[in-house]
């Protein structure tokens, strides 16, 4: 009896039986997940949508939409629209690139050269072609640039925050902080001042505050406002002064009156849970009390740096209330409320006071968690127009 044994072939050889057309395939689903990150056709399609409309609002600030507005003749008030639109495309580049940008859209409309006795012809529409494509090498580089440094300034800018909340007995603390750029506006704190009070005891202070504006500039001024909290906080003054010394310095870096700073600053005392607070102009935080009574803490005054105020000084009143076990203080920067989805329609405030009023028993990290994705589920794909800080302080019990 003969018998017969099948070797098997080696890993290697196997693979290498595999159809060219399955590996092409295979290559280009890799290549397809790396380029669309996962995302269905629809989802890429919605966020296609949200970008165009915020390049779209980008560049018509910059038209004059009144003034064409006013030509009565539909098809010339059209052109007119469309040449301006353009404008304000074209002088968003560096002045090198604009006049590249203008040989291609001509070369477009001549998409060919044809010497005078027919012997030679120049396809300038190709030339087009790959002057487009070097301008679009050319502002992706400067957007990598860009977003480098921007990264670097994010890191300098979560290191001025805490990463996490002091430990104090019978208090717990959650914050969250969605930038709508890499680097945002809105600041938070929460510290022990080095200093301790009257009864021996180191104040807690709180805060979260709003920069006017977004991005970069407000970034700047929002570690400057942060460095001077910081630098009175370390000092045995009361929290009225602390208020006072604040908006003295936000009045003298407003930027000629551009930039104000809404903000609600707290002091605790965490042995009898006394809170003194100062509201600037900010939202009106939610308190809600372990019977769940709701209350809005508004006692305070106007925005820090307000220029109007630029020559005297600003009186602001403060509020003092007892916290209780089971209370949850709710505090947050507009940018919650005025979140929007595709169709523009905000979060509200309603909304927000519902979820607030109706929070369980459950630890400030599950209510910011909770609260959270009820607007990551409201917002969708839309993009985020405004910086989100949230804050939430429970008292245990």
């Amino acid at each position: 009896m003969v018998s017969s044994h099948i070797i098997a072939p080696p890993m290697s050889a196997r693979s290498n039986s595999i159809h060219p057309s399955r590996k092409r395939t295979g290559r280009l689903r890799v290549f397809w997940a790396r380029v669309t990150e996962g995302l269905e056709l629809e989802q890429l399609w919605q966020q296609f949508l949200s970008e165009a409309k915020a390049s779209y609002q980008l560049y018509s600030r910059d038209v004059d939409w009144k003034e064409i507005e006013q030509d009565s003749r539909r098809g010339r008030r059209f052109r007119r629209a469309v040449w301006a639109f353009f404008q304000a495309v074209l002088m968003k580049l560096s002045p090198a690139r604009r006049v590249l940008l203008l040989v291609a859209i001509v070369l477009i409309f001549q998409p060919s050269y044809h010497s005078q006795h027919g012997t030679v012809t120049v396809q300038l529409g190709w030339i087009s072609t790959w002057i487009l494509l070097l301008l679009l090498v050319l502002e992706l580089g400067d957007r990598v640039t860009m977003k480098r440094d921007l990264e670097i300034a994010r890191e300098i800018q979560q290191r001025l925050v805490p990463e996490i909340a002091p430990i104090v007995p019978g208090l717990e603390i959650a914050f969250v902080t969605r930038p709508q750029n890499t680097v945002a506006g809105d600041y938070y704190d929460s510290f022990l001042r080095p200093l301790p009070d009257a009864s021996g005891t180191q104040p807690l202070l709180i805060i979260v505050a709003d920069v006017a504006g977004k991005s970069v500039p407000a970034a700047l001024l929002m570690a400057t406002f942060q460095a001077s909290l910081r630098a009175l906080s370390t000092t045995p003054a009361p929290l009225s002064e602390v208020i006072s010394g604040l908006d003295r310095y936000t009045r003298a870096h407003n930027m000629e009156g551009l930039r104000f700073t809404t903000a609600f600053v707290a002091q605790i005392n965490p042995r009898t849970h006394e809170m003194q607070y100062t509201n600037a102009g900010h939202n009106d935080p939610i308190l809600r009390r372990a019977s769940g009574k709701v209350e809005r803490l508004s006692t305070g005054g106007p925005p820090f740096g307000l220029p109007l105020f630029a020559d005297k000084e600003v009186p602001y009143d403060s509020g003092t209330i007892e916290l209780h076990p089971g209370d949850l203080l709710f505090i947050f920067t507009d940018g919650l409320i005025e979140a929007v989805d595709d169709a523009g329609r905000e979060f509200g405030e309603a909304k927000l006071l519902g979820l607030v009023a109706a929070t369980p028993r459950e630890s400030a990290k599950e209510t910011l968690e909770r609260v959270m994705a009820e607007v990551k589920m409201h917002v969708g794909l839309a993009r985020q127009h405004d910086d989100i800080t949230c804050m939430v302080l429970r008292v245990d019990g």
